[in-house]
Parts: C-alpha cells; structure tokens; sequence
C-alpha cells in the first residue's frame, strides 16, 4: 500500500501540471523462449550474461518507466524533478504482481537538479536524491563497469577551459550478513572530461574513494574491510570506420572484486579479508562499419585480482563478445553474436579452479533504423551454449551444452 501510494502521489503531481511538459522516457525488455532440451526459460537461466553477451541470453521480464519535470525556471535558475522506477520479474506468469513476490518494485531514482545557481559556471548542474550518476555501459553484455549510484549529492559540469570537472558523494549501504546487518558505505567521486588531446579523440579520467562507515557494534566484524579505491581512465578515438574506446582501471580493497566480476564499484563485503586487494582492469570497445549495411559491435574486457578473499592469491577473466549486424533495410536486421570468456581462480594452496563458455547466437529484428542502437526491435532468436570447463550445466545436470529459442522485445526511449 506504501508503494503504491507514493507511486499515485508522484503521479498526480506531475499530471496536475502541464501534460505536455512532462518527460516521459525509460527501457523495457521482455520475451517468451524455449529450451531444446524441454521446458521453458525464464530470468535465472541466463549463462554468464556478462561475459558471453546478452542477445539471446535474457530471459526476464525488465523494465524502467521515468517521468521528469522542470519544476522551477526563472531569470537563469531551474529545477528539474527525475523519477524512475523499475518493474521486473523472472517472466514465466500470465499473473505477475508484488503481492505474491512474482514480480519487483523499486525506486531507481528520485531526484531533484538544479542549474544556474552558480554564476561563474551557469551550466553547472547541483543535484541530490538518488540518481544514476553518469554510469558506463558495455550494452551488449548488460554491465556498467563504472557505475556509482546511489543517493547522494553533487555539482557536475563545471565548465573549464578544456573538458568539465564534477564531483559527487554518494551513499551505497549494503547488508553484510545476519550478525553485521547493514554497513554504511561512503563514495567520494571526482571526474574529469571532455579533454581532447588529437583530432577525433576523447577522454575522461575519475576516481572513486569507498569509505566503509561501521557502527561501534560492526567494528570488529568489520576489521579486514579497508576503504578501497578505484581509479579510472578512458581514451576513445573516431575514425573512418567507427570508433574504439579503450579503458584501464586500478581498483584496491573491496573494490579490487569488480575487475573479474564486470562490476562497476560495489564493495566486496562477502570474501572475507580484502584488506590487501588489488587488482586492474583493461577493456576495448567499440563499432567497426564495414559497410553501410554491416557494423560489427565487439568487447573486450581483461581483468586480475590479488588477494580479494579468504585464502585467495589471485583470479584473472578474460571475455569477448562480438555481434556483427547485417541490415537488410531500416525495418530488418540479422544479427550474429559470438562470445567467449576464460577464468581461472588460484587459492593460496597452489589449487585452480576454472570456468569458461562458448555462445552462438542467430537472430532477426523487426527494428526501426539501420544504426545499430535503434529500437525498438522485436528479435526472433536461437542460441547455443557450451560450458567449457564444468560440464553438466544444463538439462537438469545431464549436459554440457544447450540450444534456447524464442522471441524478445527491447526497447529505450
């Protein structure tokens, strides 16, 4: 009843103005599909999403609806209100709804920024609430790797000569386990943007401080959790045929877990002791258009960590996934997306534990535009899968390998 009284509040505030001046924007994911093997597929049966890809991988039903308004302009100064909430379930029920925990609610921002406060910098944006604070996406494997969200407060965009600067606090509390409960996490972040150092060429460069806050009650259950840093730089580089962003990042402490994860800045509260934690991360990603008709999106992530855990020397990733796209007009497109990912985890007794996969993906889209990002689409798909190391992954525990079919819709707007 909470829920659902905020949500009409929200509404009816923003419907009581002016219908026109509200924003209406979000993303949505949802589908039907099958296994070869018998039964049907539902969100969870997903195989290592973030390191072989996402097309014909994704089996939930997802979505995120947010309406803005600018609540306040007046000689220079605005304030502009943004909301997003998420609706989501494993999509497998004709009758989904939070009663019976068939399908989510959340709160995904809620937040108010204002422009034009700050006369030495009009186009200076300060916010606060809880808000998606400029993550980076690698889309076609669904990760954020430099994401740091959460309620909190900032000034962005202040302009400089060169590039824009912004800085950020934001607050990322998260349960620990039974006994600790929830821990008190700080992200101090500063960022860097907009420098250009040759023709076609872009940077941007941050980093994040996490502070771990305990209480007296959590200090000693807390002790191996040292504040951890993450630091972070970019090059991209237009040509001819696309473009390439490359991206290195250093992470230490509980942060160190994001560069073998595909995480974006969570704090690693669950392997024990990561005071010594270091780690590093490379990533290559970009379009390559081979023709006015064939662009080739690809992903490149490489990452090693040393000491993030109870008994671990080290673990390295390495993944890539490619989906090469072939538009036969701007109403329909055959895609392939080959992924691959290797990873081998070492425990301080000199045993390794490894895990690795293969996919294969066709597929057709009703789309509405030959570039690459267009949506909405409707796909029609079918993916082999393939455990590398493990084996008996699926078919109840029978099988290394498996084929999946079925229809997806995406769309953003």
């Amino acid at each position: 009843m909470k829920k659902t009284t905020l949500t009409v509040a929200i509404l009816a505030s923003l419907m009581a103005t002016q219908v026109s001046a509200v924003d209406f924007y979000g993303y949505v994911r949802a589908g039907l599909g099958a296994s070869a093997d018998g039964g049907g597929t539902e969100g969870g049966d997903e195989f290592n999403k973030t390191k072989l890809g996402r097309l014909g991988n994704e089996y939930d039903t997802y979505s995120e609806i947010g309406l803005g308004q600018e609540l306040f302009n007046q000689d220079g100064h605005s304030m502009y209100f943004e909301s997003m909430f998420e609706m989501s379930s494993d999509g497998n029920l004709e009758s989904e709804s939070t009663k019976d925990d068939s399908a989510n609610f959340a709160i995904k921002q809620l937040n108010i920024q204002a422009k034009g406060y700050i006369p030495a910098s009009p186009e200076a944006v300060i916010w606060a609430g809880k808000r998606f604070y400029q993550r980076h996406d690698l889309h076609i494997i669904d990760t954020k790797y430099w994401n740091i969200s959460g309620y909190g407060v900032g000034i962005e965009n202040i302009k400089l000569t060169s590039g824009a600067i912004s800085a950020a606090v934001v607050r990322a509390d998260s349960d620990v386990d039974d006994t600790t409960g929830e821990l008190n996490t700080y992200y101090m972040d500063l960022r860097y943007a907009g420098f250009s150092p040759w023709e076609g060429a872009w940077t941007e460069v941050g980093v994040d401080y996490a502070i771990v806050n305990p209480t007296d009650e959590q200090e000693a259950a807390t002790e191996d959790f040292d504040d951890g840093l993450m630091v972070t730089a970019e090059l991209s580089q237009s040509f001819s045929l696309g473009y390439n962003k490359f991206v290195m990042q250093y992470m230490t402490s509980g942060l160190a877990q994001n560069a073998i994860s595909q995480g974006g800045g969570w704090y690693d509260y669950w392997s024990g002791d990561v005071s010594d934690a270091k780690a590093f991360r490379f990533i290559s990603t970009g379009d390559l258009k081979l023709s006015d008709s064939i662009v080739i999106n690809h992903v490149l992530t490489y990452g090693k960590a040393q000491d993030h855990g109870d008994w671990l020397d080290k673990e390295e990733m390495f993944s890539f996934v490619a989906r090469p796209t072939y538009s036969w007009s701007s109403y329909n497109k055959t895609m392939l997306e080959v992924g691959y990912f290797d990873q081998e985890k070492t425990w301080d007794s000199g045993v390794s534990e490894k895990s690795g996969g293969t996919k294969f993906t066709i597929a057709h889209a009703l789309s509405t535009g030959e570039d690459f990002f267009a949506r909405p689409e409707i796909r029609f798909y079918a993916s082999y899968f393939k455990d590398n190391e493990n084996g008996n992954t699926f078919n109840s525990g029978k099988s290394d390998d498996t084929i999946n079919y079925g229809v997806q819709i995406e769309a953003w707007w």
